[in-house]
Formats: structure tokens, C-alpha cells, sequence
């Protein structure tokens, strides 16, 4: 009640303190990782938080001994999972929005309620006859495979893009349908040009998902080493008997894959905001 009372006379809101130190835990364990990524001390442990040593060679070694672990075409076959699936992705996504935001169908209602029971499943329930599915098709151990399991169950998650549609004038299609356009033109040549929010936005979390995914992959992929992502291949060096020398390398790979994503975000937080605001609004 002391601290509240001296910080109201202060005319300082108690609501800064707590996102200061909300700041403080969330930030920490970015600091800490990029700090150990530039130690020069080896081993996972340390009783320090400050490296005694910095160096760059933990990054120079992950980018450049590929003898071991081959991080450049793990990053590579990441980078190719990603856009192969954020472009099927969002492909099917603002489609199947589209869809159910302007076309009123036999059957509609009904699609939509089976999605969204679907959707409340977690993913990784299936991911065993998801498995066994690929093996029959004999896709396993693929990059192939995992740009299948990313995009395949792209439909169930149009609801966010839908709101968005749904905040679009119908009068705009119409005027289009009345000129002779068709549904195909009216998407594509209408609706899209204005939806840049929104697709922004469906690009974004389309892209992540298989940039940050590490149990579909494993479970797919196996011990097929050469066509690991990064999140598996990371994990690797955490083995018992790589840790001690690998660690830091760890810290230097985690670093580096994280960089494309931050960039993202920062670039474009204005557009996936305003694709969420649109969202609500419908």
C-alpha cells in the first residue's frame, strides 16, 4: 500500500512498473542467449551470466564446418519449407475466406461448424496417420512431405481472413458482376488489391509455423539428415555427447534463425495489426 501510495505521489502509473518488469522476464532469456552465443568459454553451463571471453568464431564455425552439422543447408531447407507453404498457405486460406464471406452455398453453415470442432483438435493428433499416409504414398523423409502436412490443413484456419472480407463492401462485387466480371476476377482483381492487411498478416503466420515447427518434421523426416530443418538439426547438437562442445554454436544457429523472423515483424507490424483490427471488426 506504501509502494502504491509513493508511486501515485509520484504521478507515476503502477500499470509501467508491471510491464517493466514483465519486460525485464521476457527480455531476459533473449539477452542470455545471445550473450552465449558470442561466449568464448565452452560447456552448457556457467556460473556467470557475462562471458568472460567474446568471440565471434561460434558463428564463423556454424556458417562454415558443415563436416558435422551442415547448418547452411539445414537453414536452406528451412527457407524452402517456409515460402513453399506460406504461398500454398495463403493461396488457400484468403480463397476459402473469400469463399464463405461472399457466396452463400448449400451447406455453409454446416462447413463452417465442422471446421471450427476440427480446428479445436490440436494437429499433432494426427500426426501419426499423417505419417502413415505419407509412407504409403512414399513421401517420407521429404521436403516434399512437409510442405504437405504445412499446407494441407491451411482451410481450418480462414476464420481471422473471413472477418476481414466480411468488412468489405458487397456493393464493390456487385458493381464488378453487373461490368461482367466473375467471382475469380472480382477475388483477384477487387478484393485482393484493398486486402493488404489481411495478407499480410495470413503470410506472416503462415511463415512461422514452418520456420519454428519441430515435431511434424521430426516425425516425418527421421534420421534422414540431409533434409533436416533447423529446429531439428539445432536440437541435435544438444545430445549428450555434442552439447559441451557444440553449445554456444547451439546459441549462434538459434540466434541466427530467429534474425529473419524479428525482421519480419518489424517490418511489417503495421499491416498485421491492421489485419487483426479488420478481423474484429467483421
Amino acid at each position: 500500500m506504501g509502494l502504491a501510495l509513493s508511486l501515485r505521489a509520484a504521478k507515476i502509473n503502477p500499470g509501467y512498473i508491471v510491464l517493466i518488469i514483465l519486460s525485464i522476464v521476457w527480455l531476459f532469456p533473449i539477452v542470455w542467449i545471445v550473450m552465449t552465443s558470442f561466449r568464448g568459454e565452452s560447456g552448457s553451463y556457467t556460473s556467470y551470466f557475462l562471458p568472460k571471453e567474446l568471440t565471434f568464431k561460434n558463428y564463423i564455425v556454424l556458417l562454415t564446418d558443415s563436416s558435422k552439422f551442415p547448418y547452411l543447408r539445414w537453414f536452406g531447407n528451412t527457407l524452402l519449407v517456409s515460402v513453399c507453404s506460406c504461398v500454398l498457405t495463403t493461396f488457400i486460406v484468403l480463397s476459402t475466406a473469400f469463399t464463405l464471406s461472399r457466396i452463400r452455398f448449400s451447406g455453409r453453415k454446416l462447413f463452417m461448424n465442422v471446421v471450427l470442432i476440427l480446428g479445436m483438435f490440436p494437429g499433432f493428433m494426427s500426426m501419426i496417420a499423417v505419417y502413415y499416409i505419407l509412407k504409403g504414398m512414399q513421401l517420407t523423409q521429404s521436403l516434399i512431405a512437409l510442405i504437405l502436412v504445412y499446407s494441407g490443413g491451411a482451410a481450418m484456419t480462414y476464420y481471422i481472413a473471413k472477418g476481414f472480407f466480411d468488412t468489405i463492401p458487397k456493393a464493390l462485387d456487385e458493381a464488378a458482376c453487373i461490368d461482367g466480371a466473375t467471382k475469380w476476377q472480382v477475388f483477384t482483381k477487387i478484393t485482393i488489391p484493398i486486402s493488404k492487411p489481411i495478407i499480410i498478416y495470413t503470410v506472416l503466420i503462415s511463415f512461422i509455423s514452418p520456420w519454428t515447427d519441430y515435431i511434424f518434421a521430426k516425425v516425418i523426416m527421421g534420421d534422414d539428415y540431409k533434409n533436416y530443418t533447423v529446429a531439428l538439426g539445432l536440437f541435435t547438437m544438444l545430445s549428450r555427447e555434442n552439447i559441451d562442445k557444440w553449445y554456444t554454436r547451439f546459441a549462434a544457429g538459434a540466434v541466427l534463425i530467429s534474425i529473419p523472423i524479428a525482421l519480419l515483424f518489424i517490418l511489417l507490424q503495421k499491416y498485421y495489426v491492421e489485419g487483426l483490427s479488420g478481423s474484429v471488426k467483421g
